[in-house]
């Protein structure tokens, strides 16, 4: 088991910047590349796995995006807020793999809390991939204890490509 870092104490949160561009697109890639290995599907993303942070940006129910900004290391994480009518969507959290575990990600969560408090949003939810055991934890000691949505999956490649038993919910088994 891995020991927790040390709190950083000099990272601030703030709005997204046009010139965060290139370092967001940054973290997108990373974002792919670990859901690539989680998957073990080296073609999600496409050839260029920070090409689908353009796309984000220029979604229409985009409400906000925050960055987490290190004082040495620069844009080291990412969250962002979607909108469906009262309800919220954080979408995407990433921070950099030599960042995490530092309170980084609980700060960018904070903060996009923040926002739908004071927007009045019912509800902010967030869907961490069922196999993403880490980000899962994270999401869990962050407050996100309400399950409230499932999306279940019919896989047409049928049980080869590398799903996982283990997951068991109103009695039923699931793989993830």
């Amino acid at each position: 088991m891995e020991t927790s870092k040390p709190p950083v104490t000099d990272v601030k949160i703030r709005s997204y910047r046009p010139d965060d561009h290139r370092r967001c697109r940054a973290l997108w890639a990373e974002l792919v590349e670990s859901q690539r290995v989680l998957y073990d599907d080296p073609s999600l993303g496409g050839a260029d796995p920070g090409a689908g942070f353009e796309e984000y940006m220029t979604r229409i129910d985009l409400s906000g995006v925050w960055v987490a900004e290190h004082a040495e290391e620069g844009v080291v994480g990412l969250v962002g807020l979607l909108l469906e009518g009262q309800v919220g969507e954080v979408e995407p959290i990433v921070v950099t793999r030599q960042m995490r575990g530092k309170g980084i990600g609980r700060a960018l969560l904070e903060r996009v809390a923040e926002e739908a408090r004071q927007r009045r949003l019912r509800q902010l939810t967030v869907s961490p991939a069922s196999r993403n055991l880490e980000a899962i934890r994270s999401l869990h000691a962050a407050g996100y204890t309400v399950l409230s949505k499932i999306t279940l999956t019919f896989d047409t490649a049928g049980p080869t490509r590398g799903w996982r038993d283990g997951v068991e919910l109103h009695g039923l088994r699931f793989r993830y």
